[in-house]
Parts: C-alpha cells; structure tokens; sequence
C-alpha cells in the first residue's frame, strides 16, 4: 500500500511544492483547504487532479480530529499558518489562534486517534528574532520580535512537549527564508521581483521598501521541502535547522533582482516608513550542519539563482498577462 500523507496549508507555497515531492515518491496525498468564499488554488491547479482536498481548519479541533480519523495518514505535515509576519501585529489573535493553537489541536487529534502517525510542525527562524547567537542552530535560545515570531514558538515547544510526554514522532524544522516564483506578493522577495519585472516592461516606476539592511538566510523552497519529508523518515524525531549558512541584506536582493534586468535599483527603490516593522529582526544565518550530517541533506540552488528564477518567472507572467 502507498504511504498517506495529510498537508495542512497545501494551497501555499510549501504546501504545493511538498504535495509535488510526495506525489513523486506514490505517497496518496490529502489536503486541508480552509472553507472560505474565494479558495485559491493556484499553486496546486497543475496536480489538483493527483490530490485529495479535505475541509478544515485550523481553529476549529472537530475537523482536525475528523480528518485524522477519515484518512488515517501515516505522516502529517502542519504547514498551515498566519504566516505573515507584518500582519501578525495586526491580527495578533488571530495569528495566536491559528499559528500556536492550531498545532495543539492537531498533535492532539493524533495523540487520540493514532499515535503512531509521524508529525512534523513548520517551525521558522523568526523564532530566533533578537538573534543571541551567530549562526543560530537548535540549541540557539529564542527571543521572538514579533507575534508571528511568538505563536511559533509556542507551536514548536508544544510539538517537543507532545514528543516527550506521549512518545510521539513529532519534529519541529526550523526553516529559515525560503522563496521561490510560488512566494506570496506580500512577501518582501516576492514584492522586489515582482515590482522590478513591472518597472522593466513600463508598468511601474518606483518600488517602495522597508529596512535595506535586514540580512536573511534566503534559501528554494522546493529544497527545503525534501528536509520536511527526510526528518520524517528517521527512526528517532528531532529538530533540525534547515538554510543555507549564508546571509544576504536586502539591498543585496535588490541589487540581484534589477541587475538581472539591467537596471540600476538605486534609481526606482524609495524607502517608506510603512514597511518598517515595529521590532526589527536584524540578522538571520543558520547553521545546517546537523541536518547535513543527519540526514543527508543539502541546498541545491544559490540564492542568486533563486533570485534570477523568480524575476524570470515575473517578467514571462507579466508579459503572458499583457498579450
């Protein structure tokens, strides 16, 4: 019998890119797709037709415990969240609700209906914040700087918690930034690769920005997807950082994106307050050498390559939109 799997965020970015790999490997894959009015499914149009969509939601504990219990998945994956940090200020609760919570309710669905079934939560570098260490690695303390960064937090010492108190297979992936032509608009690499293809077909001209000299640990996505399904596989769950070890600014981003184009940054990129967050992460750089050395595992594209993949992708969106 091929393996199941249940992802919940399965219409975002990682969620596309993991259903992708599982499917790859004959997993029978199922979803969860909050109901809402508008369902976008975007990212996972290409293979919607290989995948099982389940209603659910994260704050709500019935359809957590009803999906474990109807598809009786082997491996779960909780990859749904609030997962933008800038909004998280706004709807703090909410971002509580879903982000932390969320994870009680599935590691608690599991606990009572199977607790073999092996559990990985998408913990994030955000974690980190107010870094007390360079690089950060598993044993790095936290000081969260936002309320995105806080609820992770909670979700991650709650899948520990669950680990050790009902010997569950439950594993926590400190990933730091990881982007690709799939990344949210909101999002800041998205927003600059984006923006800097429309300044280059004349359909803007001017990119508006926050803070030029936050450094981030900016990796692929469809790599850090293959560490979720290898932490899965070993014998003994863990947690693991998974980056690239190297640190790049945000000016640095813009001057990989437009330079890509052949355009200058300096001359369309205007700094605005609105973007500033109020408590600033500085400088983000993991240290992957642990989920190297256990398992195998190892970025494949370079940030500049990431970089030149999503203005690419931009640039052939925007001018199959203009025709």
């Amino acid at each position: 019998m091929n393996k199941r799997a249940l992802i919940t965020g399965i219409t975002g970015q990682d969620g596309s890119y993991l259903a992708e790999l599982l499917l790859q490997k004959d997993y029978e894959v199922f979803g969860m797709v909050r109901r809402t009015s508008t369902i976008n499914f975007e990212r996972i149009r290409h293979i919607q037709d290989q995948i099982n969509l389940v209603s659910g939601d994260m704050s709500d504990q019935t359809s957590m415990t009803t999906a474990i219990n109807e598809i009786r998945p082997q491996e779960v994956y909780n990859l749904a969240a609030q997962s933008f940090v800038q909004t998280s200020w706004t709807q703090a609760v909410f971002t509580g609700d879903v982000t932390a919570l969320g994870v009680t309710r599935l590691l608690d669905a599991i606990r009572t209906i199977d607790p073999t079934i092996r559990f990985y939560q998408a913990s994030s570098s955000e974690m980190f914040g107010k870094v007390q260490e360079v690089p950060q690695r598993e044993t790095t303390p936290f000081y969260p700087r936002s309320p995105y960064g806080v609820a992770k937090v909670y979700g991650h010492w709650i899948t520990v918690n669950y680990r050790e108190s009902y010997n569950l297979h439950a594993t926590s992936g400190i990933l730091f930034n990881h982007e690709s032509p799939r990344r949210g608009l909101e999002f800041v690499t998205r927003k600059v690769t984006n923006q800097a293809a429309r300044i280059k077909l004349g359909l803007a001209n001017e990119l508006r920005i926050g803070n030029l000299d936050a450094q981030r640990d900016w990796g692929f996505a469809g790599d850090y997807v293959e560490a979720m399904w290898l932490m899965l596989q070993q014998d003994t769950p863990d947690d693991y950082v998974v980056a690239t070890g190297e640190t790049h600014s945000v000016e640095k981003l813009l001057d990989t994106a437009f330079s890509t184009l052949d355009l200058d940054w300096k001359k369309y990129t205007v700094q605005d307050e609105r973007f500033m967050r109020p408590a600033e992460v500085d400088l983000l750089v993991g240290d992957p050498s642990k989920a190297d050395q256990k398992l195998g595992w190892k970025p494949k594209v370079s940030f500049e390559k990431l970089i030149q993949m999503m203005v690419e992708s931009d640039l052939q969106t925007l001018k199959a939109q203009a025709r």
